[in-house]
C-alpha cells in the first residue's frame, strides 16, 4: 500500500507541462503600433494677383526686310555673298550676264556722238545764217530753214542723251545690290541659273527693328488695345522679352478670323520670320498659388496634399483635387479645389498616401526621406 502514496513520475511531468501551456495561452497580446507620422514642410495657401493670359503663336517680322528679285532677264555670272552674311548698303550681292546690255550701251553711245556732231554743226550754221540775215545777204526763208535744222538736231541729240542714260541705268540692273545694311537670307539660286523678274534671289533683313505679329481671336476684340502687356517666350516657355502691343489692326483677317496686333521686339537672339510664343496678359485675378513640386497627377487629374487636423496635435495628409491655371514662376495658380489658409504640403509628397499621419513643419530645409524598413 505504501507505493500508492506517490504519483508516477511520468504523470507529474505531464501535469507540469499542461500547466505551463495553459499559462502561455492565457497571456494577453500587446497591441501593434500604428503608422509612424512623416515630418513634412507646409505652406499656407494665400491668394495673390495672378496674370490672366492666353498664348498665341507669333511671327517675328523685321520692319526693314527686302525680298531681292532681279529687274532684268539673264544668267547669273557671280554670287558674291552667302546666307547669314552681314552686308552694307549698296554692297554687290550678285551679277547677271550684262554683255548684251553693254553692247546696247556702246551702240547708243556711238549714236549719241554722231547726233552730237550734227547738233554742233547745225548750231554753227544757224549762228552764221543769223549774221548773214542781219547783213541782208540771205532771205528770211533761208534763215528759217537753218533755225529748223538746228532745232531738229538739238532735239534729236537730247533724245539720244536720254536714251543713253536709260540704257546705262538698265545696265546697272545687272548688278544686284543690298538696299540697306542687314543679314542675307537663303540664296536659292546658283551661278549659271537663268533668272527673270519673278525669280527670288535672296532676302536682306535688319534684326534691330523687329516686331511680333500676333493674331488675336475676334472673341477678344473688345479687350485688345495698345499698351496691353505681352511676354515673348521661346519654345520651352522661357521668357525672352517683355513688351506691349503698339498696333491694333482696324480690320479682321478673313483667312485667320483674327485681329492683327503688333508688339516691338528688341532681342538680339530672334530672327525675321521666326515663330515664338506670345503670351498676351489681359489682366490679373487673385488665386492661391502652390509650388510646381507640390502638385501630383493621377489619370490626368492634378492633386495636392493638405495637412488636415485629426485631433489635438494630430494631422493627416488629405489628397485634394485641384484645377490649375497658368504658371507663375515656379508655382501654379490654383483656380479651384484650394482655399486660403489651407496648409499645403510641399515636401515628401512622393511618400504620402491619403489619410497618412504627418507632422507639419514650417518652411525650411526639406526633411530627410523616411528610411525603408527591413522585412523580418
Amino acid at each position: 500500500m505504501k507505493t500508492q502514496k506517490y504519483l508516477p513520475l511520468l504523470a507529474v511531468t505531464s501535469l507540469l507541462a499542461a500547466g505551463a501551456t495553459g499559462c502561455t495561452r492565457a497571456r494577453p497580446q500587446q497591441p501593434s503600433a500604428g503608422p509612424q507620422a512623416l515630418p513634412v514642410q507646409t505652406m499656407t495657401a494665400q491668394a495673390v494677383p495672378v496674370p490672366q493670359s492666353d498664348e498665341y503663336v507669333a511671327t517675328i517680322k523685321s520692319r526693314n526686310s527686302a525680298t531681292i528679285n532681279p529687274q532684268v532677264d539673264g544668267n547669273i555670272t557671280r554670287i558674291l555673298v552667302h546666307s547669314g552674311e552681314q552686308v552694307r548698303p549698296g554692297q554687290t550681292l550678285m551679277e547677271i550676264d550684262a554683255s548684251k546690255q553693254e553692247a546696247t550701251v556702246a551702240s547708243q553711245a556711238a549714236t549719241d556722238e554722231q547726233k552730237l556732231a550734227v547738233y554742233n554743226y547745225d548750231k554753227l550754221q544757224v549762228e552764221r545764217q543769223r549774221k548773214l540775215f542781219a547783213d541782208g545777204i540771205i532771205s528770211k526763208d533761208a534763215l528759217d530753214q537753218a533755225e529748223q535744222a538746228y532745232a531738229n538736231s538739238k532735239a534729236d541729240y537730247e533724245s539720244s542723251v536720254e536714251s543713253l542714260h536709260m540704257q546705262q541705268k538698265q545696265l546697272g540692273y545687272y548688278r544686284i545690290t543690298a538696299p540697306f545694311d542687314g543679314i542675307v537670307g537663303d540664296v536659292p539660286v546658283h551661278v549659271g541659273d537663268y533668272v527673270s523678274p519673278t525669280t527670288l534671289l535672296t532676302t536682306v533683313d535688319q534684326n534691330r527693328d523687329l516686331e511680333a505679329y500676333v493674331y488675336v481671336p475676334t472673341e477678344r476684340a473688345s479687350e485688345v488695345h495698345t499698351g496691353l502687356p505681352v511676354n515673348i517666350l521661346d519654345n520651352s516657355g522661357n521668357l525672352i522679352e517683355k513688351t506691349a502691343i503698339d498696333f491694333v489692326s482696324p480690320q479682321v483677317d478673313d483667312t485667320l478670323q483674327g485681329i492683327l496686333v503688333k508688339a516691338p521686339v528688341h532681342s538680339k537672339t530672334l530672327r525675321n520670320d521666326q515663330l515664338v510664343e506670345a503670351q498676351v496678359i489681359w489682366g490679373t485675378a487673385p488665386h492661391p498659388v502652390v509650388p510646381v513640386l507640390a502638385v501630383s497627377r493621377l489619370g490626368g487629374q492634378a492633386f495636392v496634399f493638405v495637412a488636415q487636423s485629426a485631433g489635438p496635435g494630430k494631422f493627416i495628409a488629405r489628397q485634394q483635387a485641384v484645377t490649375l491655371g497658368n504658371t507663375v514662376g515656379n508655382e501654379y495658380a490654383v483656380l479651384s479645389g484650394l482655399n486660403n489658409g489651407d496648409q499645403v504640403i510641399v515636401s515628401g509628397t512622393q511618400f504620402l498616401v491619403d489619410g497618412m499621419p504627418v507632422i507639419p513643419l514650417p518652411p525650411g530645409p526639406p526633411p530627410a526621406a523616411p528610411a525603408a524598413h527591413a522585412g523580418g
